[in-house]
């Protein structure tokens, strides 16, 4: 399965609970800190929830 990179880029400040919790559940911890995860189902929609917030990229 494919692998993608995500990346906060924003801050989770003054953010809703939901998002604060799907940013921990991913693995999120500061400001452009990266971390890496195969593209399931799951992880997609988590990605979806805060799109806003993270960049996005596929490793080969």
């Amino acid at each position: 399965m494919a692998r993608i990179k995500i990346t906060q880029v924003r801050s989770i400040i003054n953010r809703p609970p939901n998002q604060k919790a799907t940013m921990v559940a991913l693995g999120l911890r500061k400001m452009n800190h990266s971390v890496e995860h195969e593209n399931t189902p799951q992880i997609a929609g988590m990605v979806r929830t805060v799109n806003h917030l993270v960049q996005v990229e596929e490793v080969k």
